[in-house]
């Protein structure tokens, strides 16, 4: 079993793996409460942005909860894209809830990270 500092470790390690993917999300302040299901548990972590400061708490000031399956954060820590990130929302594996202006803006910038991304794949080397 992993302790809570390995846990927090491996949640900033994630955090920072995504903002270097999208950096325009870089300077974004927001509190994000973080819920671990695991058989009759959940560990709960407060990951706090610019940072990210991960701390193993109940994250009462969050602005914006995301709950997973720890088995399933488990794997994504290990080498989770944010295009994994987006198809676990889609399809139910993660769900984010909080302000719809907050969640709609993260999710208006990672598209637009991804156009540009794809933008510059489809352009024919020299």
């Amino acid at each position: 079993m992993a302790s809570a500092a390995d846990t927090a470790a491996q949640i900033a390690a994630a955090v920072t793996r995504l903002l270097d993917e999208v950096p325009a999300l870089k300077p974004l302040k927001l509190v994000i409460g973080l819920d671990l299901r695991a058989r009759g548990d959940v560990q709960q972590y407060r990951v706090e942005l610019p940072g990210p400061k991960v701390t193993k708490d109940i994250a009462a000031d969050a602005k914006v909860r995301v709950e997973v399956p720890r088995a399933f954060f488990n794997e994504m820590v290990k080498d989770g894209r944010v295009a994994d990130w987006r198809e676990a929302f889609t399809y139910g594996q993660a769900k984010a809830t909080g302000p719809t202006q907050i969640l709609q803006l993260i999710e208006r910038v990672v598209e637009k990270q991804e156009e540009r991304q794809r933008a510059r794949r489809a352009r024919p080397s020299s």
